[in-house]
């Protein structure tokens, strides 16, 4: 790995590759964002605007020569081929989430990365969400979480199309894979293992193939149930967490400002102490019964990822999101796809669950 400037190539431009991954990389000091693929002409276009001097490419083969980093933020079923031939090119690999569709591929490729020596890891943005943060920060006062609940929904009765609502199983597309990603890989990194899933997954929409309202519950081997809702057609939304323990709770409402903020063209090198700040009107509520109040979230730092992934090339620090863990969420997502397939409940195999 290079000394001076980590040469960074990004596959695909589309809102992942654009909002989240393009600015963060450039935010990064020793990144630079040296290539983008991407054969759509207006999205080539905003890339050079949006990153002047970047080289843009319509391939990813056009791409090996130009990186030392390679970034897939392209649709979810070219993961797993573009993340094999650049592991085999001898690149570090970020790839967006989901890794993978299936916890034999994800497994296959973390396999591969390791006895070729290549870094592999993924885009699990939301462990640097303030919200979540806060939350590991008040764990202790919690005493024993019994139920987390968490969630992910929006209101669009009107489908947008694209792949992630008109896709079947081949597109990994869905909510299911796409919110739910986030939501099993933070309740993971709160409580752990999982013994059992139970899921449920529907189509609500008319012209929709994808699942756009899904539900999940997992029971943690710790003992604690995590229920997790992501859905596309929720026309009053439910609080973000609501974390219920034997000496209290915390209730929170709303998203983490990280993703609005990105989305307005911000960065957090450029925004200064306001980036990844709440308002106070935006705290949740920690306490129990009468007794509670308001503590402050900490800042979402979404800029640690890629500053975690510099470390990791420069000086051999471990991946900011281990690829094993986040083969673990696959498995749990694989399960959960499986159990509303089916209509019961998948044991999780303790043995090897990742």
């Amino acid at each position: 790995m290079p000394t001076s400037e980590i040469r960074v190539g990004l596959i695909g431009y589309g809102p992942a590759g654009s909002f989240f991954h393009a600015p963060l990389i450039a935010a990064t000091p020793g990144l630079r964002l040296a290539a983008v693929v991407t054969r759509d002409p207006a999205r080539a276009e905003q890339a050079r605007q949006d990153h002047p001097g970047v080289e843009v490419v319509g391939t990813a083969d056009d791409l090996w020569g130009r990186s030392d980093l390679v970034v897939i933020a392209s649709p979810n079923r070219t993961h797993v081929p573009l993340a094999q031939e650049a592991i085999k090119q001898g690149l570090a690999v970020v790839v967006d989430k989901p890794l993978t569709g299936t916890a034999a591929d994800a497994r296959d490729l973390v396999r591969l990365a390791r006895d070729r020596g290549s870094m592999l890891t993924v885009f699990q943005n939301r462990r640097w969400d303030g919200d979540f943060l806060t939350i590991r920060r008040l764990l202790p006062d919690l005493g024993d979480v019994h139920r987390f609940e968490s969630r992910f929904e929006r209101w669009r009765p009107v489908p947008k199309g694209g792949w992630r609502e008109m896709g079947g199983p081949d597109e990994i597309a869905g909510v299911l894979y796409d919110l739910g990603s986030h939501l099993v890989d933070q309740a993971l990194q709160l409580f752990g293992p999982v013994s059992h899933v139970h899921a449920e997954s529907d189509v609500r929409r008319p012209g929709v193939r994808a699942d756009d309202d899904a539900f999940i519950a997992l029971t943690h081997t710790g003992g604690t149930r995590s229920h997790l809702w992501m859905s596309a057609v929720t026309a009053q939304l439910g609080p973000r967490f609501r974390v219920l323990g034997s000496r209290g709770a915390y209730v929170k409402w709303g998203l983490d400002p990280q993703e609005e903020r990105l989305r307005a063209g911000e960065r957090p090198d450029t925004a200064g102490a306001v980036w990844g700040a709440e308002p106070s009107e935006r705290w949740g509520m920690l306490g129990a019964g009468d007794d509670v109040r308001a503590v402050p979230t900490e800042p979402g730092a979404y800029q640690e990822f890629y500053a975690g992934v510099a470390a990791c090339l420069r000086d051999g620090t471990p991946p900011p999101v281990a690829p094993e863990s986040a083969a673990e969420t696959v498995a749990v997502l694989e399960a959960a796809a499986r159990s509303a397939a089916t209509g019961t409940t998948v044991v999780m195999d303790q043995a090897d669950p990742a």
